[in-house]
């Protein structure tokens, strides 16, 4: 046992610091059982285990990199190829299947932070989200001591009870802190991957990133499970549209439902934008409709996802297979006008 330990236990223990202390002889375990002598390893952890330690649930007193977050607890609309993916994970993290690193990649707003929260939500647990503001600091040095500061943090939170959320890990791993001096990158990255290295394999912890092409293997190494979240098909994308717009019209007294005529925006776009742009369009659109009008909604959509043009062109929409009536909710020219315009064309 090393000396350190030795000091920790006494330390936290006249601190009445339960949960750090029930993490050090996590540690200390750990280290008998590397060399071989399990029995004492499992002996500790059971020691600990039947012991009734106070371990507050929901206050974070002396963190400081660390922070408490408050996250939806409504279910998430996510394509079944990549629900598959936080289900397993969800499993694997409440069976302790001894996996607890893992990084989502993907596009904004296609729901890699989400989906976190909704890992943490099945498994009614804490999300402790790590603070980037913190941690980088221009002077020389300072972000890699902080960095490992992080980690000590980390390794002393109570057992099952949180996730940690790295949201936009490429802010820490990818910036140049010191653009004068790149060797501060290489060893904030260092201190990191040793961070990952020791993680106490009980903590879960949750990486997103937008760059996941510019990380360098042996970060991605670290981590025992990658989720694309860059794996939406168009169809994928519709459904998750109909669900939000229905959501978001039950609490819109006055305006009707025109899921033919939204569905038909949808599939007349080269490209479909993900979740979290999708979810925004809609809920301003609603907002910002014309309560005299029970379609205006529609019609704010249409001009928000076609990049805002200041004119309909009626004969362009007429070519898209939209009906007389379509045009004129999209437009606001009355039918009769739609009719003719299209005859002297």
């Amino acid at each position: 046992m090393k000396k350190q330990s030795i000091v920790n236990l006494v330390k936290y223990h006249v601190e009445k610091n339960d949960e750090a202390f029930i993490s050090e002889v996590a540690k200390i375990a750990k280290d008998f059982d590397v060399t071989g002598e399990t029995s004492i390893s499992q002996y500790l952890m059971e020691l600990v285990s039947n012991a009734n330690f106070y371990v507050p649930q929901s206050t974070y007193k002396n963190l400081r990199f660390l922070r408490k977050i408050e996250y939806s607890t409504k279910p998430l609309l996510l394509p079944s190829i990549i629900e598959e993916d936080i289900i397993g994970i969800t499993k694997a993290i409440g069976n302790k299947a001894g996996l607890s690193k893992f990084l989502f990649y993907g596009a904004p707003g296609s729901g890699k932070t989400e989906s976190a929260f909704q890992i943490a939500r099945l498994l009614n647990r804490d999300i402790l989200y790590v603070s980037s503001e913190q941690l980088i600091d221009s002077r020389l040095g300072e972000t890699a001591k902080n960095v490992s500061l992080l980690f000590d943090e980390i390794n002393h939170l109570p057992y099952g009870k949180t996730i940690v959320l790295f949201d936009e890990i490429d802010s820490l791993v990818l910036d140049r802190v010191n653009r004068n001096d790149l060797r501060e990158m290489g060893r904030v990255t260092s201190i990191f991957l040793k961070g990952l290295d020791s993680l106490n394999e009980n903590i879960t912890i949750i990486a997103t990133t937008n760059l996941f092409e510019s990380f360098d293997k042996a970060l991605i190494r670290r981590f025992d499970a990658i989720v694309s979240f860059d794996r939406y098909s168009k169809e994928d994308l519709i459904e998750i549209a109909d669900s939000m717009l229905s959501a978001n019209l039950k609490r819109s007294a006055g305006l009707k439902r025109d899921i033919r005529l939204f569905n038909k925006i949808l599939r007349n776009l080269s490209a479909l934008p993900y979740p979290g742009d999708l979810k925004q369009i809609i809920k301003t659109s609603i907002a910002f409709s014309d309560e005299s009008n029970e379609y205006d909604y529609l019609r704010k959509i249409y001009l928000a996802l076609n990049g805002n043009p200041r004119t309909v062109d009626i004969q362009e929409l007429s070519d898209k297979g939209y009906t007389t009536r379509e045009i004129e909710i999209l437009s606001r020219i009355p039918k009769s006008s739609v009719s003719r315009k299209l005859r002297e064309n």
